[in-house]
């Protein structure tokens, strides 16, 4: 069995994996799904913990997750996409009040999807804050307190995989908030985004685009650092990634959503782990990650994978 901890401190994000040493060499050799140059982080600026991608855009590293505060600091109408885990709510409402002004409550919570590390802290907000939280209709059950999600694939390598089989997978209850996103693909409180289903890593999963600067909030469609391994996790190694590998069922339809948000050609994308990046170089990363996604993301064995000949006969089939 590994020998490892992982601990995490929510107000700066730190992560500090202690690794067997037998194991150390294994995880500093983990490859990389599409290499990126650390030139390409999207960081304006760091204010009180919030990275600064953009006037309005921020996000903020809660051990191995991001959270997502979306409106102008210091103006009082503003939006939370994910709630991190499992006690990070004091740590966001402690930035908030930083950002946007004592007892000033988001107009609304949005969720890119319900897993335990983006909607872990998610109750408790919504109970404090009593405001609407919007997440797609294919996620409600795993919301509503009416279904768990599917079991994390124990086939999956990496030190970080091992722990997410730790992580609950609920269900969660906020049916008291719990609303459907806009059937008009707008997002409530945020002018000028639209959602898109983007399911695979869950069923109801969306990512959040904004035509006029090209900015997209992927949240686990795809990511920026390998979530499989701990020394990955615990540096943010830079790289385009997949979904996190353990808790994806569905690669076939996480396929396609790649490939439908590197058809819009970002140009500023923050996800749910990692560095949120930018530029050309992030664009063709993305381009490569969704014309090899089966040779790149998709893991070479696990209970929710077909063999790679399968998977290249289907597309072929297809096409």
């Amino acid at each position: 069995m590994i020998g490892w901890v992982v601990s995490h401190f929510l107000t700066d994000g730190t992560v500090i994996a202690l690794l067997e040493p037998s194991f150390t060499a294994g995880f500093l050799m983990s490859e990389k799904q599409v290499p990126i140059d650390p030139s390409a982080n999207a960081d304006l600026q760091k204010v009180d913990g919030v990275h600064e991608i953009a006037d309005d855009l921020g996000y903020q590293r809660h051990a191995i997750v991001n959270i997502i505060y979306y409106g102008v600091p210091a103006e009082s109408k503003w939006v939370l996409i994910d709630t991190g885990l499992i006690g990070s709510g004091g740590s966001i409402e402690s930035t908030a009040a930083k950002r946007f002004g004592e007892n000033v409550k988001p107009q609304a919570i949005v969720l890119t999807h319900g897993h335990s590390d983006h909607a872990g802290s998610l109750k408790s907000l919504a109970q404090k804050w009593d405001v609407p939280v919007y997440a797609h209709l294919m996620e409600h059950p795993y919301l509503n307190g009416s279904k768990a999600y599917p079991p994390p694939d124990p086939g999956i390598s990496g030190g970080m995989a091992k722990m997410s089989l730790l992580l609950p997978r609920g269900p969660v209850d906020v049916t008291q908030w719990l609303r459907p996103l806009p059937e008009d693909e707008s997002v409530p409180g945020m002018p000028g985004w639209k959602w898109i289903h983007t399911p695979g890593h869950t069923p109801g999963h969306v990512s959040l685009w904004r035509e006029s600067d090209r900015a997209i909030i992927a949240g686990d469609a795809f990511i920026t650092t390998n979530q499989e391994s701990a020394y990955a996790v615990a540096t943010q190694r830079e790289e385009i990634h997949g979904p996190p590998q353990t808790f994806t069922p569905d690669w076939e339809s996480a396929r396609t959503s790649v490939q439908k948000l590197a058809a819009l050609q970002p140009d500023l994308a923050v996800t749910g782990h990692g560095r949120a990046m930018r530029g050309p170089q992030m664009s063709s990363a993305l381009d490569i990650l969704a014309r090899d996604f089966d040779s790149i993301a998709v893991p070479e064995k696990g209970i929710y994978v077909h063999s790679r000949d399968e998977m290249t006969r289907e597309q072929s089939g297809r096409t």
